[in-house]
């Protein structure tokens, strides 16, 4: 039996803003297999580009989809299929640099996709599929990424990423206005698995993440591998050179002469808008904090309320990060907070 998956990433103000990602199983039994009544997931982070959010997509659904049966990923990117089927192959044979000799954007995404695609026992087919046409995945999977994205932007949901999404989101340079929950950075860190990372998140239920030890070693593997070369001394890890953008007339192909099958979508994919920004921004610090001592306890009100979210499934949703306080505390450690500001980490 094949296995059919809608993936989709969007962008609001693409480059440089609020960014989602999503991916839905089509359900086998439904008469034209687009009955959406199966396992998805979505996530995202408060700045990205259109690119990564497609990338990170296509990610998620291969790590979910393991098995040996064929599987069919659904995508309106023309660039998510470029990088996985096409243009990858140039790129390792030129050690990661295009046809201009400069080190390939979302590397990090796309060498974990090809990892996942070369060890997965059945085989992986892309179908490209015309965006906000009446395809049912489609316009699932797009919802579930804007929505996202819109959460992100407005602090209801933190951001959440495959590991490889935060180092190419960090490589870039649209690190602007991004904010790095703490979970995810101790997933950056090494502190976190990745099934942990994912445990609680997951937006499909039980079994859409794989929870043994050799996936988890799988999946981190390459993130080890690209730390090794990142200075010691940067708290975010970027990378020890500078990236330039990729232009939106030349793709990223291994050799001058290579040309791709399908060019990458500029309104899809979000290509011509980033290549106008060509310089990298300097890295940031991340914000250092220490434990005080003092602790605070009691019932709080979150707002906005989880309720106020299009997406909210009517569950509790759980949230990481710090409150900041400027109160007079009684003799009895008592204290009342009014519109305390609730932090994450934030970068540029």
């Amino acid at each position: 039996m094949t296995i059919t998956v809608s993936t989709d990433g969007s962008a609001l103000g693409n480059p440089n803003g609020p960014m989602g990602w999503a991916w839905a199983d089509h359900d086998t039994h439904g008469a034209d297999g687009h009955h959406h009544t199966g396992d998805c997931d979505a996530g995202g982070a408060t700045s990205g580009t259109n690119q990564i959010g497609e990338l990170c997509a296509v990610l998620e659904a291969l790590r979910t989809h393991p098995g040996s049966e064929p599987l069919t990923i659904e995508t309106d990117s023309q660039y998510a299929i470029n990088c996985s089927t096409k243009w990858v192959h140039g790129w390792k044979k030129n050690g990661w640099r295009n046809s201009k000799k400069e080190p390939v954007k979302n590397a990090p995404l796309i060498k974990a996709i090809d990892r996942e695609i070369r060890s997965r026992k059945g085989p992986v087919r892309f179908v490209w599929v015309k965006g906000h046409a009446g395809n049912a995945g489609n316009e699932k999977v797009d919802e579930l990424a804007r929505t996202y994205a819109e959460d992100a932007r407005s602090g209801v949901r933190d951001g959440y990423l495959p590991a490889e999404g935060w180092q190419s989101v960090m490589d870039s340079p649209y690190t602007k206005g991004l904010e790095v929950p703490q979970d995810a950075q101790m997933l950056l860190d090494g502190e976190l698995t990745a099934a942990d990372y994912h445990d609680g998140r997951s937006m499909g239920g039980p079994g859409t993440m794989r929870d043994t030890d050799a996936a988890t070693a799988h999946d981190t593997q390459g993130i080890q591998a690209d730390t090794a070369a990142r200075r010691p001394d940067d708290p975010i890890g970027r990378p020890t050179t500078d990236k330039a953008q990729e232009t939106a007339s030349t793709p990223d192909s291994a050799t001058p002469s290579a040309q791709p099958a399908a060019a990458a979508d500029p309104v899809t994919d979000g290509t011509a808008p980033e290549a106008t920004h060509a310089t990298q921004q300097q890295p940031s610090p991340t914000p250092t904090l220490a434990h005080t001592g003092l602790h605070v306890s009691g019932d709080v009100h979150i707002t906005p309320p989880p309720a106020s979210s299009p997406s909210f499934d009517g569950q509790p949703r759980r949230i990481r990060g710090y409150v900041e306080v400027d109160l007079l505390v009684d003799g009895d450690g008592s204290a009342r907070l009014d519109d305390a500001p609730f932090l994450v980490a934030h970068l540029g």
